[in-house]
């Protein structure tokens, strides 16, 4: 398989179905979490000069989470395919390895990105922050001041992308949930403003005295609105703080550098949060409850699925009575899975079934794919027929968001 690198007048592949991309990304911009900011918490984060480069402050720290946070020079969407496939045998670093690029207006404006997708030959597409994984993790300590990051930055993307633009580009505000009448005020806030989706990273939510699950019992009141209001929930990946175990064997304070990997936490950390997340979900009951939600992961892969229903079933088969159902029951009703292109789909299809599992490119990201569309050569290369391959590229996602193509 080849990779392709992205530019402007490269030539996409098209496919004769419905094409829903469900993972499509932003940059955002130097206010995006400034601009609704009350004013006594302006410096909460910035933009800071250090050293002639612009860098991100976070409560008054240096975060090197992302290293160019103004996203005016960018790795070009797809260079990183071979570094993320396991095909870097030659040993280079990964800013060896991406092409850089100066960000072009399909990554920041919708009018462009509809264009972009026009090109692209994809109907519609889910769309994420990128930047905005930075925020969560920054503000364990502190509930409220999370609530009060996540609305300003969501208040930023209903201006800048709307929730819902053309029903065609559906963004996903966040929803953190270390404030339980704070996170319904906030998916009120979205359900106002026309969103169909929102985003939840996979990790505990912050308390005043400890971190814990977001399906604890205790936040009952959230998800039965979310089943009630039928909004689709998602889970992607972001820093879920599991630095902080890496950090234990490596004896040091580090923040998660998307880039900058260390041999253990590239093999330590790669599925732990969303094998823990889901797990919960199902561990704690939140699905056996909510038999109407649905858990839809997204760039986190597919490899740690089997892994975490051999888990599951184990811990059942030795004490079923800690269960509110069979896990498989949760799994097969409510997981939709979005593989990494290079994940094999046969063991995911065999686990949550065909209509479970979805298609994405990760654009404009460099793990991702420059010519989104082209997946469908991965489903024929797989076997798969015409129906399922239409299913897997559009028809999944438009059923579980509830929408039909443009």
């Amino acid at each position: 398989m080849e990779y392709p690198i992205h530019s402007e007048d490269m030539t996409y592949s098209s496919y004769d179905a419905p094409v829903f991309d469900c993972d499509f990304h932003l940059y955002e911009e130097a206010d995006s979490f400034t601009r609704y900011l009350p004013k006594e918490h302006a410096n909460l984060m910035k933009l800071v000069q250090v050293d002639g480069r612009t860098k991100l402050a976070v409560r008054d720290r240096i975060s090197g989470y992302i290293p160019n946070p103004t996203f005016e020079v960018v790795a070009a969407p797809g260079s990183g395919m071979e570094y993320f496939a396991g095909h870097n045998e030659s040993g280079k670093s990964f800013r060896e390895i991406v092409t850089p690029m100066r960000a072009i207006p399909e990554m920041t404006d919708p009018e462009a990105r509809i264009k972009l997708l026009d090109r692209m030959h994809v109907s519609a597409c889910l769309n994420f922050p990128t930047l905005a994984s930075v925020v969560e993790v920054n503000f364990m300590d502190r509930p409220d001041l999370t609530q009060v990051m996540v609305h300003a930055f969501n208040r930023w993307m209903l201006d800048e992308w709307k929730f819902n633009f053309d029903d065609r580009i559906y963004s996903t505000p966040i929803i953190n949930l270390s404030s339980l009448e704070g996170a319904i005020a906030e998916l009120e806030f979205i359900l106002e403003n026309g969103a169909k989706c929102f985003l939840m990273r996979p990790a505990p939510v912050a308390d005043w005295l400890a971190s814990k699950s977001p399906f604890l019992p205790e936040f009952d009141p959230f998800w039965a609105r979310v089943q009630e209001s039928g909004i689709t929930f998602l889970t992607h990946a972001s820093d879920s703080g599991y630095t902080k175990y890496s950090n234990e064997w490596l004896g040091r304070n580090q923040e998660m550098l998307a880039f900058e990997p260390d041999a253990f936490s590239l093999a330590s950390q790669s599925h732990r949060d969303i094998q823990d997340f889901v797990m919960s979900a199902v561990a704690h009951g939140m699905l056996a409850r909510f038999p109407k939600i649905n858990l839809t992961t997204v760039e986190l892969g597919s490899s740690w699925l089997p892994r975490a229903v051999e888990d599951l079933l184990l811990s059942y088969r030795k004490m079923p009575q800690l269960f509110a159902e069979h896990p498989m029951a949760s799994i097969e009703r409510q997981l939709y899975v979005a593989p990494f292109w290079e994940d094999p789909l046969q063991p995911v299809i065999d686990i949550i079934g065909l209509e479970h599992v979805l298609y994405s490119s990760d654009w404009p990201h460099p793990e991702g794919l420059a010519d989104p569309v082209g997946y469908y050569r991965w489903c024929e290369a797989e076997g798969m027929s015409k129906e399922a391959t239409d299913k897997i590229m559009g028809q999944n996602m438009f059923d579980l968001l509830g929408v039909k193509a443009a």
